[in-house]
Formats: structure tokens, C-alpha cells, sequence
């Protein structure tokens, strides 16, 4: 899972080069934060429960170092064989069982050696964590040179930069790490062969599988500080959204001070926090990831009851699936996030260039509305300027298309009839003007759309794929240049739609972009098939095979919120949805791909929420 921060990494630099503002920089910062914020000591807990079901008394069959900072260990377990990943990485530290492989160098380093000489083919032990901390303890059985047996502790601290793999004897010696720390480094503590291993006490925090009321009172409920923040600052391996949970379940304002609490609204706090520790210790974890839509905000060992409204929770057998889950969508969006981010530029810009000429033509437009008035004034001009005196500036004339006088500006140094021409040449010109506008008008309008539903359509995007297909139809529509380097692309992996089905067994499709939309209408769309849309706003095309048969109204409401959901109103709490049978979809004459009209359709105002919707892939 490395991969995760090599890809925030880059996309760091990237807005970085590209002068993004510091909002959306800010907001990655916080990604990596979160990251590392959320593998706590409840959550080590998890995974060392999860270790012991499965590794306890299995034996070690294989050992690589993938990365510097990276193990892969094999061992035939309970349940068969095994591979359990551990990084030290100092910005993404994890523990987790994984069914991918990964390639190892051809020299393997000297830790890598180290471990494979004297654990390569030991027995394990067992697997501890020290009260709550971010450490694990794996302990080994195996027989030296001698043929005497012998045991050896590999220590995985999880603790962000100052994580690592260390290797000691039974006697507590360092051995050697998978990272050296000298005094140079750190005055805490050395890393070093043949040093003394220890947990460094850095910060008196209690141990919270251990305290006692009396101590919980006085550790967190004497602090000058926010509920919440003092809990997590307080006590060892509690991360920000564990303490964040205590106080929900107590029904106390996290954010609120310490010192607003009373006697009762303190000793509830303690006892609620007590019981969910009382949780730990039996071993009673429920692992999942919270989403909001489809994608993963967090993820805990235990149930997290404050993400309700506007939140999903899924629940999983082993925190192993978790953490491989939740990082590997977290990666997956996070990269699709960064290689959209130059189209999403692309399209803003061009949005924000036509927006404006739109407002500029609206203006000219409104400025030509005074042509009929230009018209009139030659016309009265031609019907009473014959007794007009030389030199006149003005003259009053009864309008007799409104029965109203009007006064008529008159250039003095030209006669009646120049003036008059005067006024038709402008007419003529205003006229020309609106013409020309109106079209303008039009074309500027379909631009702001098309680019709108390109918005919407990276919006949904969720692979590289669909990026492609999206990329390929700014390049055919000039907003951004094709290049040709002379080299053949190889072949390229094609976005498909969304297919879904709905409760009745009638097959569903979302277009993911306006080619898509095209291709689904027009091509796989038969003519009793029906047809969902949002109503006046970007969004994907809904098609449901209808099998010549009459559809059940609940179908008919599953396809209106998938239209709703993948529609530019996703985040309304209701979307009017236009739906049709395809035979009277027309396809807009010269129109951009996706764009239709129809004359006559039905109508229905639904939730955007796909939540039960089973998904086909």
C-alpha cells in the first residue's frame, strides 16, 4: 500500500507546480494526517486478535524485503498459507494479510538476510501488543546452528516517522532494524545492533486498557481542553476519531471544554469510555469502513455511531479486508482525482471563457432592442420633416404606431432626409447585430452545456479509462490540441457504462460521458427500452431493457435515482427526473454527443440515492 503515498506525493508536487491555491494543497496535507491518525492502538488491537487467530504456533516459510522499509512474511497458519505485509513506512505504516505478491530485488538486503538466517523457518509464538501502543510483538521459536532452541522478538512499532522493524534476542538486545536510528538522529533513543530495545516514554500518557476511574478523572477531566482533544492527548493509542466517538456516545459536544462538564457529565464520560475499552480487551471488534457515497472517509475496529446522516457503513470479517479496502479505493480515487485534475482545468477554464461572452453577448443583445426606435424615427422623420427649418437640433412628432409625441434628436448640419437615412442605417445595423447574435447566442449556450455535462461526466469518472474516453472528446471539440508524436498507441482498455439491475431483474445502464450517453440512446437502447434523465441539468443517460414488457414502478424509481445520483444534482435532497420511452428520443440536429430533445415525457421527483441498487460488473 506504499503506492497510496507515492501517489499523494505526486499529487502534492503537482498542484505545488501548478500553483493550485493552498485550499486544495491543504486538503491532501490533511489526507496524509488522516492517514496516519487512523491506524491507532485500538485498531493494532484488531490486528493483533487477528494475527493470533490465525498465525499463532503456524510456521515462517518465507521472508522478503519488497521495499527498504517493507516485509513480506509467508507462514502456513491455521488456515493454510499466508503472506502478512508489514511497512515502516514513515508516512504510511501498515500491518495487514494480502493475496498479492509483491517482486522482490535480486540481492536481498542485509535485515532481509539477518531474519531469513535465524527465523526463516521458525515457529511463532505468539503475537502481543504492549497495553495500547502502536507496537506489536511477534515472538519465534526456532533452533540454532548448535541445535539449541532459542527465541527472538521482531518489535513492529506503527508510530508515523518513527516507525519501524526491529529484531531482538530473548534477552531484549537489538539485533539489528529495518531502520538505524543513532544518537545523532534522535536523543530519545538509538536503533542500533546491540543496544537495548525499549518503548521510548516520550509523553505521560495512561494506559487506557488499564486505568481506573479515579486516574481518568484526573488525567482528561482536569485538562484545559477541548472533550476530545483531551482524551486522544491524554491516553496512549486513542486517535482523534475514537475519542470523537466517546463523546457522541455520551452524548457531550466533543469540540465543547472539559471545564463546562460537571461531576455527572464527567463520570459519564468516564464510564462510557471505560466500557468501550472493556470491548477491547474481550475482543469484541467489529471492523468496517465508513463511506460517504462511494467513497471511504473512515475506518474503525469498532462501530463508529456518530457518522449517521448522509454516511454508509460496511462491515467486514477481518480488519485485514479493511485496511486493503479502504486504502486501495482511497488510492484508486485519490489517482483519478490528480490525472483529472489538467482535464478538469481544461474544462473550467473554457466554462469560465464562455460564461463570460455569454453575459457580454446578453448585453449586446439587449442593446439591440432599441433598433425598432431607430426604425420610427426615420419613418417620422419621412412622413413630417418636409416643414423642418434648417439647422434644427430636434423636433416634436406624433408616433402614430402609440399615439404619443416624441421627441426626435436631428443632426443640424444634415437635412431632413440624411437624418432620416441616418436612422434607418442604424436600424439596419442593430438589426444585422441581433441576427447575428441570436445564433451566437445559441452556440455559446450549447458550449456552456456540453462543457457542464463534460464537468459532470469527471465527476463520475472512476478509472483511467473513462478519463480517456473524456479527454478524447475535448480533443474533438478543439479545447485541447491532439498530438501526434509519430508514435502507434497501443491498445487502450474501454470505459464502460454502469450496469445495474433492479429489483425486478430488468437490466440497467448509466452512461459515465456524453459518448457513452450517445452510444447507450442511439445504439443499445431499443424503442419501447425507456429513457431517464435529470431534468435541465447535466447528468447521465438512464436506459432500462425493458423486454418489451410493461416495467413495475419500482424499477421505474430505482432508474430515476440512478439518474438523479449521476446527475450534476447528486448532492440536492431531490431531483425532478424527465423519463421516456426511447422511441421518441430524438437526437438534437448538429448537436454535441449525448445532447437530445423530446416532446412529450413523464415526470418524477426522487432522492439521489442508489443505496440497495445491485451493481453488475
Amino acid at each position: 500500500m506504499k503506492e497510496v503515498f507515492h501517489e499523494l506525493c505526486c499529487i502534492i508536487a503537482f498542484f505545488s507546480n501548478c500553483c493550485y491555491d493552498s485550499a486544495k494543497l491543504t486538503a491532501i496535507v490533511e489526507l496524509i494526517k488522516e492517514i496516519n491518525m487512523a491506524l491507532d492502538g485500538i485498531t493494532i488491537a484488531n490486528m493483533v486478535k487477528e494475527l493470533n487467530d490465525e498465525l499463532a504456533g503456524g510456521r515462517v516459510n518465507k521472508i522478503a524485503q519488497p521495499e527498504t522499509d517493507e516485509l513480506m512474511l509467508t507462514v502456513r497458519g491455521k488456515s493454510g498459507q499466508r503472506r502478512l505485509l508489514i511497512s515502516a513506512s514513515a508516512s504510511l505504516p501498515l500491518i495487514y494479510f494480502t493475496e498479492k505478491n509483491k517482486p522482490s530485488p535480486m540481492t536481498a538486503p542485509n535485515f532481509c538476510m539477518l531474519l531469513r538466517k535465524h527465523i526463516g523457518s521458525a515457529r511463532i509464538l505468539g503475537i502481543s501488543q504492549p497495553g495500547l501502543e502502536r507496537v506489536i510483538y511477534m515472538d519465534f521459536e526456532h533452533l540454532n546452528e548448535m541445535g539449541d532452541l532459542c527465541r527472538k522478538r521482531l518489535a513492529v512499532e506503527m508510530m508515523g516517522k518513527h516507525s519501524n522493524i526491529i529484531f531482538c534476542d530473548s534477552e531484549g538486545m537489538i539485533l539489528d532494524s529495518i531502520k538505524h536510528v543513532s544518537a545523532n538522529v534522535s536523543s530519545v533513543r538509538e536503533v542500533l545492533p546491540g543496544r537495548d530495545y525499549f518503548i521510548p516514554e516520550t509523553q505521560d500518557k495512561a494506559d487506557p486498557l488499564s486505568i481506573s476511574e479515579a486516574l481518568f478523572m484526573e488525567k482528561v477531566c482536569t485538562r484545559p481542553l477541548p472533550i476530545a482533544k483531551a482524551i486522544y492527548t491524554s491516553l496512549t493509542g486513542i486517535s482523534p476519531v475514537i475519542a470523537q466517538e466517546v463523546c457522541y456516545r455520551a452524548s457531550l459536544d466533543g469540540s465543547m471544554p472539559v471545564d463546562s462538564l460537571n461531576e455527572v457529565e464527567k463520570l459519564h464520560l468516564c464510564h462510557t469510555f471505560l466500557r468501550l475499552m472493556e470491548d477491547v480487551k474481550d475482543g469484541l471488534f467489529t471492523p468496517n469502513i465508513i463511506y460517504r457515497e462511494e467513497e471511504p472517509v473512515e475506518f474503525a475496529p469498532v462501530i463508529l455511531q456518530q457518522y449517521n446522516t448522509g454516511h454508509t457503513m460496511q462491515q467486514y470479517e477481518t480488519i485485514s479486508q479493511v485496511l486493503e479496502q479502504y486504502y486501495a479505493t482511497k488510492n484508486i480515487i485519490t489517482r483519478i482525482r490528480q490525472k483529472s485534475a489538467d482535464l478538469r482545468h481544461v474544462v473550467q477554464t473554457a466554462l469560465e471563457r464562455n460564461r463570460k461572452k455569454f453575459i457580454i453577448q446578453q448585453k449586446q443583445m439587449k442593446d439591440t432592442e432599441k433598433k425598432d426606435r431607430f426604425k420610427v424615427y426615420g419613418e417620422l422623420i419621412n412622413t413630417y420633416g418636409y416643414g423642418l427649418e434648417p439647422g434644427c437640433k430636434s423636433f416634436m412628432a406624433l408616433n402614430y404606431y402609440t399615439n404619443e409625441e416624441v421627441t426626435i434628436p436631428l443632426d443640424p448640419t444634415m437635412t431632413p432626409a440624411e437624418n432620416s437615412q441616418k436612422y434607418f442605417d442604424k436600424y439596419n445595423k442593430l438589426k444585422r447585430t441581433q441576427e447575428a447574435l441570436s445564433i451566437q447566442l445559441e452556440e455559446t449556450k450549447n458550449d456552456i452545456d456540453h462543457l457542464e455535462s463534460i464537468g459532470t461526466a469527471l465527476d463520475i469518472a472512476l478509472s483511467e479509462s473513462d478519463l480517456s474516453q473524456i479527454k478524447e472528446e475535448l480533443m474533438e471539440y478543439g479545447y485541447i490540441k491532439r498530438k501526434y508524436n509519430g508514435k502507434k498507441r497501443g491498445p487502450q482498455a474501454k470505459s464502460k457504462p454502469f450496469h445495474y439491475i433492479s429489483s425486478d431483474g430488468y437490466h440497467m445502464y448509466v452512461g459515465k460521458n456524453n459518448f457513452q450517453n450517445e452510444e447507450l440512446t442511439f445504439k443499445v437502447a431499443t424503442g419501447n427500452d425507456w429513457w431517464f434523465h435529470a431534468k435541465k441539468m447535466p447528468g447521465s443517460h438512464v436506459i432500462v431493457k425493458s423486454n418489451n414488457e410493461e416495467l413495475p414502478d419500482r424499477t421505474f424509481e430505482e432508474a430515476g435515482r440512478l439518474a438523479a445520483y449521476y446527475s450534476s444534482g447528486r448532492t440536492a435532497p431531490k431531483v425532478e427526473i424527465d423519463y421516456i420511452q426511447k422511441k421518441h428520443v430524438k437526437k438534437t440536429p448538429g448537436g454535441k454527443p449525448g445532447f437530445v430533445i423530446y416532446h412529450t415525457n413523464y415526470s418524477l421527483t426522487i432522492e439521489p440515492d442508489i443505496t440497495g441498487i445491485q451493481e453488475l460488473q
